[in-house]
């Protein structure tokens, strides 16, 4: 192992060699590869990146201080068709030789395919950053115009060019900012009545503070905030350009003194121009149109109602209840103009899913020239959409699998723009954990199927506009389940139905409030436990060993010979059940010693927890924030928490109805003891920008479900797990934990995790990424039937059994997917003995390598 490193490490130094010698290949003569830029504010050197971001010219992009780009472009040839034509006629029978071999149109081809190659070269590197001296000087005008827009109007900059023999060069900044100037005063002065009271009534609001350094950027959030104070409050032709700001520095001791110019908007007559002031403009009329299209623009309408002022129109038969359609419209008659209900129109329509993008136009009502009308044209999508899934996948379980499915979009159910979706799905597979031990390829199944009906509005006795108004983009959601699996595991059936609630607040905000989330788990094919669970097996089999005598009934018995408890075995399900059975009963086999009787004990607690069958009926709530405003914007964060109460219902219900408890104790409901607990989640993420494709991303995660009354564990589709490639990638899924246990389960999970990640992601070339990262972590097991002490958190020092990884990774992105691959190590294991658990797992040998989609959060 030392000898291969020493190898890679020799390779890796060589590399480096011959590329640092070749950085400059394709510098011009009298002509310089810029190394680096230095900034200086007041002769102190700074890293302020916000100040490198000012510079219009910047070295080559580096990984670990070389430029890989740049080397990679440096392969290229210049002129690679000329270059190919000269080699074919460089000897005279060359090129009869070859294209006799090929034929003409081949050689031809050739010489494209060659010269295509060299453009990807040159397009996958990057062009070396050549001095230039214009550049510089537009840097120096742009580090000054940053200063001037932050305050320092004195601002003094410079810089200066260092060439060196090996035509490489750095350039130095120098930058004096001098004293800034602070916002002394603020006046206005706004020609129309209307908007200067809608002005003076929100002043208080002002971006704009006596005292503050001025900054450019609060002149313009205030020229945006009284833009959208203005729009909103009836002035309908009012624009951001009306706003103007004068400053007045001179002799004013660094003071500025800001005036505030509105003057009445422009309006052209003919061949002149007058000013008219402003007016708060009133919404005389809302016409709804349900089906326009291009093709029917000047065409009379057929059907027309009207709801509550508002008046609906069709060019065919009305195929929405007026309800649902006003509803979706917040821009309401008799009301004044207000450009945020339009916006909240367009996204409410949009959440219909029923209909194209919305046009909303509005028009001076002839009647009066004042007010406006508002005509809202709506282009309906069609009526059903399918589409179709395919995938082909493999597991740690399943050798080789084909996924399908489909699903079926209805749109405008019952004609309140309603969405019914109905989804099925299907897997075969092939696994040597199914029963039939892999006699067959294609040994295991799953189907399912889905149903889901959703209301564009709060389904609810009561009226709700006031608690969640309809700008809120209200949906009601009806969830119908049922999953069918075969031939692995314990065969399990799964029925699921959910009613729950959704509204958005903002762009930022989501709410979700599920209000009945039930869940039907049935097992059955409980007797192959032992056949899945080999883990709990081997250490029962080997007590069983220990305490009984070969020719035991429990052992499977060799069909000749005198057994042998070197090969004792025993029999699935009969003897691994019986001897539990015996061992927890009454007369427990007199060999037993106590820590056997405990390991038995835990064996069967969890077998009995994961082969009964589960009622789950759970209400929730979940908090989301998410600052993201599109899928390029990478400096974000995001907040999540839900919290989560099941069982209390049925709780109450049976002991309102007098229930029986059964002989645990507990509460049956269609003979299934049900669950209770109380469950919460809180998830963090935030992503750093720094600039030049490079991010820092960090995720933390909290969670704790404890179970009460009628339950002492949580079941396991409700539990947690760690590792995998989106938790802690230094351990495969479900093998990390509880606590200090070390993992000894096929799927190990408890009910309580705390989690943390770090990465960071650079560019390598291209589409291709790289990203290095730390993950940190555990679950445990508190406050239920769990006694286990290495996998119980029962005191504060427990949280130094958090499990550390650490790694690197590669991404390729296809823009409309990502190819991930993370390699991880264990990096602090609490699992093994306290003097090897730091940095006992960094080999190649004993990593992790993690494949998926996307990126891990």
């Amino acid at each position: 192992m030392k000898d291969f490193l020493t190898k890679i490490l020799l390779i890796t130094i060589t590399t480096i060699f011959l590329f640092s010698c070749d950085a400059v290949k394709r510098v011009p003569e009298s002509k310089y590869l810029l190394e680096k830029n230095q900034i200086f504010v007041d002769s102190v050197k700074t890293k302020d990146v916000k100040l490198y971001n000012q510079l219009y010219q910047k070295p080559n992009t580096k990984l670990l201080g070389i430029p890989v780009r740049l080397h990679i472009y440096n392969l290229a040839k210049v002129n690679q068709d000329s270059l190919y034509k000269d080699w074919l006629v460089r000897k005279p029978k060359r090129k009869k030789r070859i294209t006799r071999f090929l034929s003409k149109k081949q050689v031809d081809r050739l010489g494209v395919g060659l010269n295509g190659i060299n453009e990807w070269v040159k397009s996958t590197g990057e062009s070396p950053s050549i001095l230039d001296e214009s550049k510089i000087k537009r840097s120096v005008k742009r580090l000054q115009s940053y200063y001037w827009n932050n305050g320092w109007f004195n601002i003094e900059a410079d810089y200066k060019i260092n060439t060196k023999d090996n035509k490489t060069a750095t350039v130095d900044y120098y930058v004096k900012p001098h004293q800034p100037y602070l916002i002394d005063s603020l006046t206005s002065k706004i020609e129309s009545t209307v908007a200067d009271s809608i002005y003076q009534l929100h002043t208080e609001k002002s971006t704009i503070i006596s005292g503050k350094q001025y900054k450019t950027s609060d002149i313009e959030e205030e020229r945006e905030r009284l833009t959208y104070l203005f729009r909103n409050s009836g002035l309908y032709h009012f624009e951001k350009e009306f706003i103007k700001f004068d400053a007045d520095t001179i002799n004013t001791g660094h003071k500025v003194n800001l005036n505030l110019l509105i003057k009445n908007r422009p309006v052209t007559f003919a061949d002149s121009t007058a000013r008219i002031p402003f007016r708060v403009h009133k919404i005389s009329k809302v016409n709804i149109f349900t089906d326009y299209s291009y093709q029917n623009r000047n065409q009379t309408p057929k059907d027309s109602t009207s709801y509550k002022g508002y008046k609906i129109y069709g060019f065919e038969k009305i195929k929405y209840t007026r309800k649902a359609l006003t509803n979706s419209v917040l821009i309401t008659p008799g009301e004044i103009f207000r450009d945020k209900d339009r916006t909240f129109t367009y996204n409410q329509i949009n959440n219909l899913r029923t209909f194209k993008y919305p046009n909303i136009r509005y028009d001076i009502d002839p009647n009066d020239g004042e007010s406006l009308i508002a005509n809202i044209l709506l282009t309906p999508k069609k009526k059903y959409s399918t589409s179709v899934q395919f995938d082909v996948s493999t597991s740690s379980i399943q050798a080789f699998g084909i996924g399908f499915g489909g699903s079926l979009l209805i749109r405008n159910v019952f004609g309140g723009a309603e969405i019914l979706e109905i989804s099925a799905r299907g897997s075969i597979g092939s696994s040597s954990d199914a029963v039939d031990g892999g006699q067959k390829f294609f040994n295991i199944s799953e189907v399912g199927t889905d149903v889901k009906l959703s209301f564009p509005k709060i389904v609810f006795p009561f009226k709700t506009n006031k608690i969640i108004p309809k700008h809120m983009s209200p949906t009601t959601n009806l969830i119908f389940g049922i999953n069918i699996q075969q031939n692995i595991g314990l065969d399990k059936q799964n029925a699921t139905g959910v009613f729950n609630y959704q509204w958005k607040p903002n762009n930022t905000l989501t709410n979700q409030l599920d209000i009945v989330n039930v869940q039907y788990v049935r097992n059955l094919n409980t007797n192959n436990y032992f056949n899945i669970y080999r883990t709990s097996f081997g250490r029962l089999n080997n007590i069983a060993t220990q305490v009984l005598q070969p020719d035991s009934p429990f052992f499977v018995q060799p069909d000749t010979g005198t057994p042998n408890i070197n090969d004792a075995v025993l029999n699935i399900p009969s003897g691994a059940n019986s001897f539990i059975d015996e061992s927890l009963g009454t007369t427990p086999n007199s060999n037993l010693t106590t820590d056997q009787l405990q390991e038995i004990s835990n064996i069967n607690e969890r077998k009995v927890r994961l082969t009964e069958d589960n009622l789950i009926l759970a209400s929730s709530y979940t908090y989301t924030k998410n600052n993201r405003e599109n899928l390029y914007d990478e400096e974000y964060s995001r907040f999540r928490a839900k919290i989560e109460f099941a069982g209390n219902v049925l709780s109450t219900i049976s002991d309102i109805a007098g229930l029986k408890k059964n002989s645990n104790d507990r509460f049956e409901v269609f003979g299934v003891e049900f669950s209770q607990y109380a469950k919460t989640e809180l998830d963090y993420i935030k992503h750093w920008d720094l600039g030049r494709k490079n991010i820092i991303a960090f995720r933390t995660f909290g969670g704790i479900a404890i179970p009460y009354g009628n339950a002492d564990n949580i079941p396991f589709a409700r539990s947690f797990f760690g590792g995998g490639p989106n938790d802690n990638r230094a351990w495969l899924a479900y093998d990390l934990g509880p606590g200090s246990s070390g993992g000894r389960n096929e799927f190990n999970e408890a009910n309580m995790k705390i989690a943390s990640n770090l990465e960071y992601r650079y560019n390598i070339l291209g589409s291709l990424h790289g990203a290095l990262f730390i993950d940190a972590g555990n679950i445990w097991n508190v406050l239920d039937s769990v006694e286990e002490e290495d996998a119980v958190f029962s005191k504060l020092d427990d949280i130094q059994e958090i499990a550390v990884g650490s790694g690197f990774g590669f991404r390729y992105d296809f823009n409309f997917f990502v190819l991930r691959l993370d390699v991880g190590f264990k990096t602090f294991n609490p699992a093994s003995d306290n003097d090897k658990r730091w940095f006992k797992g960094y080999n190649f040998s004993e990593a992790i390598y993690n494949f998926g989609i996307n990126y891990p959060f």
